[in-house]
């Protein structure tokens, strides 16, 4: 990656092109972590390995995923944003050949993780590119776009994933490969951005407990979530990343006094930031813990539809959730975050106390209203929030903010797995091999506390002001 700290601006009319291609290749690297999830069994069998080691070719890109976001703000700060994207989409592209003409499970996971390793950089580099390229005045909408990715193209990868096995299991990354060699071309043609190429030097033990930090985090919390540890009681990589974490922390807020941490832990210091951050989480626990993970689970198991009828039930809810990205950006453009996330939290804390008086006689139609109701109260806080957390920040933290703010969204999705699947198997009858309609009823009624929470905290998001807190200064 190209360290030189100056580049050729973007003119203003190759701005939208420049955007929609990181967009386009976000979308295709994101779509990635799910599009597998259809095909364990085929995989299982045609690479004769048990279901439980096939799992993480999944696992595996997410666990790799929380490992190297982290780093994404050193990365940002140290190489040009052209360097970056070509290191991005170049090592998904190199991921997606790998894992294609991979000839055993072997090979194929070491594909995912080298396509996790890039898709990890691209969201934290979309998200800066839009602040430093896009006036705050028109900054919501562009950012909304973000949304698309984050919220559509997980939700569809399963969807297109199925209608692509037919042909084969490999066509899921032959038909990717030639998608993600277009995006580096144009991308490499298109990008031209000032930013980057400052000498900060890398610290090898940040990197190390950063790994150790989020990686056993996130597979303590995955491995609580899906009931499996590998023989390791899921709590003790947990325990030992909540550790490794305290330390990291320690040491980056001694290494920023000098302007060398990983990750800068600076944007902590901006009220607007922490607000908006705590309530992203809580949209994510809901989004990933309750939406993708609960409801599907009760549906199937409480209601007694099928795996396809359940995931068609929550399709437009998703469809919802990503298409509102861009309209609700707009708006957030001319009223801020206030008026928009304050409804947007009664919304999902309606949709979570809603599911707590589902039962099994609940017709689907009514569950899908249930649905969309939370969906639309999420997008109503989604795209503000980001925009709100990102924009409240100087521009020398752009990137860490981005880091900072993905990392998130990798920990709260663990975490809100772990925390409603847990609560509804210790609700569930002490035999039932699965978690029951009382568990998961437990874990619905746990949710809507959580969306009472996320009311109470909206009332703490600051009217719109012109005014930026202020931000100590590196070396300070």
């Amino acid at each position: 990656m190209s360290t030189q700290s100056r580049t050729d601006p973007v003119p203003a009319r190759g701005t939208g092109a420049l955007i929609a291609v990181l967009v386009g290749a976000a979308f295709v690297m994101i779509l990635n972590e799910t599009i597998l999830s259809v095909a364990l069994r085929d995989l299982s069998v045609d690479l004769g390995v048990p279901t439980t080691t096939v799992q993480w070719l999944t696992s595996g890109f997410l666990l790799t995923m929380a490992v190297v976001i982290p780093t994404t703000g050193y990365v940002l700060d140290r190489f040009t944003p052209r360097g970056v994207f070509l290191t991005s989409v170049g090592t998904f592209t190199a991921g997606t050949a790998i894992s294609g003409f991979a000839p055993g499970f072997e090979v194929l996971l070491v594909g995912r993780v080298v396509q996790a390793a890039g898709t990890a950089i691209m969201i934290p580099l979309l998200m800066t590119t839009i602040l430093r390229l896009v006036p705050p005045e028109r900054r919501g909408a562009t950012m909304g776009t973000i949304t698309i990715v984050i919220a559509l193209a997980p939700a569809i990868g399963p969807t297109i994933g199925g209608a692509v096995l037919g042909l084969g299991w490999r066509w899921m990354f032959w038909l990717v490969l030639p998608l993600a060699a277009i995006a580096l071309a144009v991308g490499a043609s298109l990008l031209r951005l000032d930013g980057g190429g400052r000498p900060v030097p890398l610290d090898v033990a940040s990197v190390l407990l950063s790994a150790v930090g989020f990686g056993g985090l996130v597979y303590g919390l995955s491995a609580i979530g899906t009931g499996s540890g590998g023989g390791v009681p899921p709590w003790v990589p947990a325990v030992v990343g909540v550790v490794a974490l305290v330390v990291f922390v320690a040491r980056q807020l001694r290494l920023q006094r000098d302007g060398r941490a990983l990750l800068d832990l600076r944007p902590f210091q901006q009220r607007s930031f922490v607000v908006a951050l705590v309530l992203t989480a809580l949209v994510l626990l809901s989004l990933i813990g309750v939406a993708a993970v609960l409801l599907p689970l009760y549906l199937q198991s409480v209601i007694g539809v099928s795996t396809v009828v359940s995931g068609l039930a929550v399709l437009p809810g998703g469809l919802l959730l990503g298409l509102l990205g861009r309209p609700v950006g707009a708006l957030f453009d001319r009223v801020g975050a206030r008026p928009l996330v304050i409804p947007g939290a009664v919304l999902m804390a309606c949709g979570l106390g809603l599911f707590s008086t589902m039962g099994p006689d609940t017709p689907l139609a009514v569950v899908i209203v249930y649905h969309l109701i939370l969906m639309g109260g999420l997008s109503l806080m989604m795209t503000p929030l980001m925009t709100e957390a990102l924009g409240s920040l100087p521009d020398r933290l752009y990137s860490h903010g981005s880091a900072i703010l993905t990392t998130l969204q990798q920990v709260a999705g663990a975490l809100g797995t772990a925390l409603f699947v847990t609560v509804a198997a210790l609700g569930s009858a002490s035999a039932a091999p699965a978690p029951d309609a009382a568990g998961l009823h437990a874990a619905f009624l746990v949710a809507g506390g959580v969306g009472v929470v996320a009311v109470l905290l909206s009332l703490l998001v600051r009217p719109r002001s012109s005014t930026p807190e202020p931000v100590e200064a590196a070396g300070a």
